[in-house]
């Protein structure tokens, strides 16, 4: 009961309603006289379903033709992407292509290394494959970009939440994520990177040494390297990028089985540098708070039920599963659904409970992904999620 109230008392917070903006507390200067330099990163990996797709998406974007350039890695398909994007590349001068060869090393991170090397812009906007966004976008952000003093990540929203449940109750779990988001960082504590539709200032990229290609989730170790680094990630509602969700079980159990595993080896990686005076108190506390939430509430909820089955006895770390239910409910009843992009599922009643039981399919995520990581020796196995109707993985 003590930790469920100590813990509670730092994350409730986070989950309250948010500003009338929608959007979490970003300082704003006075439009720019000129626009900033945006690259865009793409690593693409037997994407033929939707890369053309967002190759127009991208072209559409309003900016200045000199201010943006395209660079998408073709990195060792076989379906025929890279042909698809040669073709692209002939069509359009502000469109560069990049081939990796099969098999090379690195994953999604060592594709987007291979591009560093020849970009000039100040910004760089990573995306997926099945991303989509706004043709303002740019527009919209201009006046954001011109302080590089920190990331941002735009709000991921999905663009299929209607085929199935699953999708549905997804759309709604990605929409809370950035409402959490924006309270940690109102309440002074951490953002994160969510990996597609991030904006990262191409200098702090160099000198945090690039994406790393030692781990499963480039986005959530980058979060890590940046805060240690003292820049902070703001979390923008709109406009959002756009994506797919997974619709089967399956899929979904593996993208979420890699996210796992990546964001808990990323505090392996780091927590010495974690405990040290390079990361300021009041996020320390948010790091183990949140830590605590995601990764030591799960196993603590299956060991106590597995207890309590076995000494046929109640389960003795109610107060802490309860405090987890309903930090999950409350930001469900804040979540704001009124944005630009796809439309945020209503949140209510029958979608609650439905998002309610969702979430908890983590409790047996993260003890399964733990137990692997105890057990066996570091490795990296990446399964590539499918977009579209594309067949082949990775």
């Amino acid at each position: 009961m003590v930790v469920a109230v100590l813990l509670g008392r730092h994350i409730f917070p986070t989950a309250g309603r948010p500003s009338e903006s929608g959007s979490s507390p970003i300082r704003t200067l006075p439009s720019p006289t000129t626009s900033s330099r945006v690259d865009v990163l793409v690593a693409a990996k037997n994407e033929a379903a939707v890369i053309e797709q967002l190759v127009n998406n991208l072209l559409a974007l309003r900016h200045g033709e000199e201010q943006l350039q395209l660079w998408i890695v073709d990195d060792g398909s076989v379906d025929g992407t890279g042909n698809i994007l040669d073709r692209l590349q002939e069509q359009h001068s502000s469109l560069h292509v990049i081939h990796r060869p099969p098999g090379a090393t690195g994953w999604k991170s060592g594709a987007l290394n291979a591009v560093l090397p020849h970009l000039q812009g100040e910004w760089i906007l990573v995306l997926d494959a099945d991303a989509q966004v706004d043709p303002e976008l740019l527009e919209h952000l201009d006046p954001l970009l011109q302080d590089s003093s920190r990331a941002l990540q735009l709000r991921k929203a999905v663009n299929n939440a209607d085929d199935n449940l699953l999708t549905r109750v997804q759309a709604v779990e990605m929409a809370v994520d950035a409402l959490i988001q924006q309270g940690r960082i109102a309440h002074q504590g951490c953002g994160e990177l969510r990996g597609n539709g991030q904006f990262i200032p191409r200098q702090v990229l160099l000198r945090c040494g690039g994406f790393n290609e030692a781990t499963l989730t480039d986005d959530l170790d980058l979060t890590m390297r940046l805060q240690l680094h003292g820049v902070p990630i703001a979390v923008v509602w709109n406009p959002p990028v756009a994506e797919e969700a997974v619709s089967s079980i399956g899929a979904l159990w593996r993208q979420h089985q890699r996210w796992a595993e990546g964001g808990l080896q990323r505090f392996f990686d780091y927590w010495p540098a974690l405990l040290s005076s390079r990361l300021k108190s009041r996020l320390k506390r948010d790091v183990l708070a949140f830590f605590l939430l995601q990764y030591v509430q799960p196993l603590v909820m299956v060991g106590d039920v597995m207890g309590a089955v076995v000494g046929r006895s109640l389960p003795l770390a109610w107060p802490l599963t309860t405090m987890t239910l309903l930090f999950t409910a409350t930001a469900l009843r804040h979540c704001p659904t009124a944005n630009r992009g796809p439309s945020v599922p209503s949140i209510r009643g029958f979608t609650i409970l439905m998002t309610l039981v969702y979430v908890l399919h983590w409790s047996l995520i993260i003890p399964l992904a733990t137990m692997r990581m105890a057990l066996k020796p570091k490795h990296h196995i990446w399964d590539k999620t499918i977009h579209g109707d594309a067949t082949a993985g990775a």
